[in-house]
């Protein structure tokens, strides 16, 4: 029941490694896109 709950007592580990894989994700995604944006441009595609 909701009474039972305690603020700030929540395991957020999980939560923690799913956003840090989000972000290391995310950065690695943008890094890749800008690679071919730049292969693009070097070769006049």
């Amino acid at each position: 029941m909701m009474e039972d709950h305690v603020h700030g007592t929540m395991d957020t580990s999980e939560q923690e490694k799913t956003f840090e894989g989000f972000v290391k994700f995310s950065a690695r995604a943008v890094i890749a896109f800008l690679v071919v944006l730049l292969l693009l441009a070097m070769f006049n595609a």
